[in-house]
């Protein structure tokens, strides 16, 4: 059985790795788990709930002596020296930007992990740190905005005069991105946003935001779900979007990062004092260099025209409880898959992407980079591949249904349908044109109602109640008054199936929709 090290943060750092839920999976997995004394006050965690989950609560030197180390920030220089010989480090590395870091751990012969690696795959999602504390960030952007602006972000019609609403711009649709867009929006607020990546547009629209397109005639594909670098003729055009925008906005919160390269600028100075006083700008990369000229890493900064730039870097540490609660729960995921029989000892396996992307260093030899880790369903065809490749490659498998068996098909079909017509008693032929009619036009019904007001299965059955619909109708003119009373039920409940499914799902779209009353260039959720 392994010991694991619920070790305190530095100043400033308000987080802890482990939350007291947390600790109690931790115990489950078979590790004795240890807390150093009031490591978790700051994020209203108090000793006593770690105890009560299972944990002993220690001195520092001997949370920091423990077999595996969990942390939230880098490891100080002091704070590798407390590390035990051979033990684990598990925490947000940076291992991109810190090669000064990695070369440490690896002097002190350790092994360590770095969450903020975990690859961006399906099955890694609830280990994925970056996006966990990036959701927090972009609710928390809004957050300080909201409180840095001078009025109400929604807008208001009272006896005491109109208020317009307040108009964000969120530059960069990524998980904080959206969740800026979604807290701006709830709050009332008109939100635009900018994103190089097209398949973004839905997710905004759908939150309440207005996606701004960047037309240059290309297509920023991403093989790793990471943003890219973005090419000149994109970054002209966004200069003109941003410029354009930061006249008309009250606020900017400016998202951009590329992993492992400074952030790219977006705003320059001359945006920035374009901009109207009282405006407020929130840029969280900040700590990469800011999206913002002007903007200060920490630091609050008002400018000449009364512009205020905040360049916090300490956005989840201002939400601790929740933020922790969630890198708990990230650390949980990544051990569970670390510790297959639950027996608390932390087994690695290179064989596994995930395992081997996060391990940055493993028993003092740096293991970073790892290998690329493919993660786009269809990645762009690679130019200047070689000839030995593209004839090892397999051919494309052509499909079943070519042009030439649907002509074949369809000419037997039709052949079979003129010969059941053809010599078929009556009434088969009419009452066999009846089902060919309905089935078309049921096809069509639901075929021509827009995605957003069915889900798959209400398409299906608005379908067959077209057909049912359809061919009742037709019978009600038959003479037989039984048939009749039938057509008329079939025709009557049908209907109701259908009339009362879009009702009720109108009702539903209902309860998530307001107006904005910014007119052109609004949001409606």
């Amino acid at each position: 059985m392994s010991t694991v090290g619920i070790v305190a943060e530095r100043p400033g750092e308000a987080r802890v790795s482990s939350s007291p839920s947390s600790v109690k999976k931790l115990v489950s997995l078979g590790y004795d788990v240890v807390v150093e004394r009031g490591a978790g006050v700051r994020a209203a965690f108090t000793d006593e709930a770690f105890a009560a989950a299972g944990a002993r609560i220690v001195t520092r030197d001997a949370a920091w002596a423990t077999d595996i180390v969990l942390k939230v920030a880098p490891p100080t220089d002091d704070e590798i020296a407390l590390l035990a010989d051979g033990a684990t480090l598990v925490a947000t590395l940076s291992p991109a930007l810190r090669p000064d870091l990695l070369a440490a751990l690896s002097q002190r012969g350790i092994t360590a992990l770095a969450l903020d690696a975990v690859p961006r795959i399906s099955r890694a999602q609830s280990m994925d740190v970056l996006s966990s504390m990036a959701n927090i960030s972009g609710y928390r952007a809004v957050v300080e905005a909201a409180h840095e602006f001078g009025r109400f972000f929604t807008g208001q019609v009272t006896a005491a005069g109109k208020v317009p609403p307040a108009k964000v711009l969120v530059a960069g649709a990524g998980v904080a991105g959206l969740a800026a867009i979604g807290a701006a929006s709830s709050m009332g607020a008109i939100v635009r946003a900018t994103d190089p990546r097209p398949e973004v547009a839905d997710q905004v629209r759908s939150i309440g935001g207005e996606y701004l397109a960047v037309e240059v005639g290309e297509t920023m594909e991403s093989a790793d779900g990471y943003a890219k670098q973005t090419s000149e003729a994109y970054d002209r055009r966004a200069a003109e979007i941003y410029s354009e925008q930061a006249r008309e906005v009250d606020i900017v919160i400016t998202t951009a990062l590329i992993p492992g390269r400074p952030a790219p600028k977006l705003l320059t100075a001359d945006d920035v004092a374009s901009m109207r006083p009282g405006s407020v700008i929130v840029d969280m990369a900040a700590a990469q260099g800011g999206n913002v000229a002007g903007s200060v890493a920490g630091e609050r900064v008002v400018t000449e025209g009364g512009v205020i730039i905040l360049g916090y870097t300490d956005l989840p540490s201002r939400l601790p409880t929740q933020s922790s609660q969630l890198y708990g729960n990230n650390l949980v995921s990544l051990l569970t898959l670390l510790t297959p029989q639950k027996d608390g000892r932390l087994t690695l396996d290179f064989d596994d992407v995930v395992q081997r992307s996060v391990t940055v260093v493993r028993d003092g030899v740096t293991t970073w980079p790892p290998p690329p880790v493919q993660v786009s369903a269809a990645p762009p065809a690679t130019r200047g591949a070689s000839d030995a490749a593209a004839v090892a490659a397999p051919a494309p498998k052509e499909p079943w249904l070519t042009p030439v068996r649907r002509a074949v098909l369809t000419a037997v079909g039709l052949a079979v349908l003129f010969l059941l017509t053809a010599f078929s008693p009556d009434p088969i032929p009419r009452h066999f044109t009846v089902l060919v009619l309905a089935t078309v036009i049921g096809f069509y019904v639901i075929g021509n109602v827009h995605h957003a007001l069915h889900t798959p299965l209400m398409s299906v059955t608005n379908a067959i109640s077209g057909i049912i619909v359809v061919g009742a109708i037709v019978q009600i003119t038959t003479p037989d008054l039984t048939v009749q009373v039938l057509a008329a039920i079939a025709v009557l409940v049908a209907s109701i199936n259908i009339f009362g499914g879009f009702a009720v799902t109108r009702r539903m779209l209902a309860m998530f929709s307001r107006s904005d009353g910014g007119g052109p260039g609004g949001a409606r959720r």
